[in-house]
C-alpha cells in the first residue's frame, strides 16, 4: 500500500478538480487566506516569509480515524455555463478516482470520501437576465 502525505494527495486532487470543464478555481479556506495575507504583510515590510501559500488551498485532506481512508473537502468557483450539480457531480467523481489511483500504488484501493462544496458561480449573467418581466 502506498502511504501518500497529505500535501501529494492534495495535490492530486486539486488538479483533478481544476480539470473539470466548468471549474473556475479553487476557492482557499479561511486559514490558507490568512497565512496568505501573512506571507504578503511580511514580504511588504521585508521580513523573510516561511512559505508561499499552498497552490492546493481549495482543497482539505485529512485521514478517517481509525482507518486507512482519506476525507476530502473540494471548495470550488464554477463557471455559470454549466449546471452547479453536473460540475459538482464530476469534481467528486474525478477528485475520487485521481485520489483512489495515486494512494492505492500496487495495494488495494483505500476508502476515499470526497465533498464538493460550491463558494461562487462566476461569469456574466444569462442573456436575458436584465429582461424586464411581461
Amino acid at each position: 500500500m502506498n502511504h501518500s502525505d497529505t500535501s501529494s494527495v492534495q495535490h492530486v486532487a486539486a488538479r483533478a478538480a481544476l480539470a473539470v470543464p466548468g471549474v473556475a478555481e479553487l476557492q482557499p479556506g479561511l486559514g490558507q487566506r490568512l497565512a496568505g495575507a501573512a506571507t504578503w504583510v511580511r514580504r511588504a515590510v521585508g521580513a523573510p516569509s516561511p512559505s508561499s501559500p499552498s497552490s492546493q488551498g481549495g482543497v482539505r485532506a485529512d485521514r478517517v480515524p481509525g482507518s486507512a481512508g482519506w476525507r476530502l473537502d473540494v471548495r470550488c468557483v464554477l463557471d455559470r455555463d454549466r449546471r452547479a450539480l453536473d460540475v459538482a457531480r464530476d469534481v467528486r467523481d474525478q477528485v475520487r478516482a485521481a485520489v483512489v489511483s495515486h494512494v492505492s500504488g500496487d495495494g488495494s484501493p483505500e476508502p476515499v470520501e470526497v465533498v464538493v462544496t460550491v463558494t461562487r458561480i462566476i461569469g456574466p449573467p444569462p442573456p436575458d437576465a436584465d429582461a424586464p418581466a411581461p
